[in-house]
């Protein structure tokens, strides 16, 4: 899985979700579960991927055909534990290639609530920095069957600005619905007997071009 993170001259906040610059930006659809069975239009979303000299964009658009599964009182003002198991978009990514399995994780909720986190996915066990602070800001706005979400990373929270050429591992994801037809999509499906998203092996790839 290959995915070409266009440039962007111009940086822009996130709330402007209708920004040009999304324009120039490729979209993918993001239609299997983890498992690579096919998952219901309903529940398919897109991606999309920007980079400036100062900041990753990421936005989703996700069709969203039954009722939201978010908190009754988002906190916006910090990360928010536990988001995953509520209606999440995510990306994982690992800054560098040949340490694939130190990487980075972000999440959005309809609601615009986030969690950043390090993670080092080792083969017998997983170590998690809860206490890491990307600084990332985000926007979601709620239509009629459908959600976008938006989220803007400065890159010192990776310590590295990427160059054109360059090659990033990582992965993108959604979780929709409650049990027990809660839905767990990847863009690179894991191919997990159980749901599991941090399966570094697994993970495509996103290159940074100008």
């Amino acid at each position: 899985m290959n995915y070409r993170i266009n440039y962007t001259k111009e940086d822009f906040p996130v709330a402007e979700l209708e920004n040009k610059a999304w324009d120039r930006a490729a979209a993918v659809t993001v239609d299997k579960y983890w498992s690579g069975e096919a998952a219901p239009k309903g529940r398919q979303f897109k991606a999309k991927l920007l980079w400036s000299e100062t900041a990753l964009y990421v936005r989703f658009e996700a069709n969203q055909k039954e009722p939201l599964i978010v908190a009754d009182k988002p906190n916006l003002a910090s990360k928010t534990r536990g988001l995953w198991d509520r209606d999440v978009c995510e990306i994982f990514l690992a800054p560098n290639r040949e340490h694939f399995r130190e990487y980075f994780e972000f999440e959005i909720a309809p609601t615009g609530e986030w969690i950043d986190l390090g993670i080092h996915q080792m083969p017998d066990k997983r170590d998690t920095d809860w206490d890491y602070a990307s600084g990332m800001t985000s926007k979601s706005i709620v239509g009629k069957n459908k959600v976008w979400m938006a989220i803007r990373i400065e890159w010192k929270a990776f310590g590295k600005t990427p160059k054109a050429g360059e090659i990033w591992p990582g992965n993108i994801f959604r979780c929709i619905g409650k049990d027990p037809t809660r839905g767990y999509l990847a863009w690179s499906p894991t191919l997990t007997k159980e749901p599991s998203f941090h399966v570094p092996e697994k993970f495509g790839e996103f290159e940074f071009v100008k």
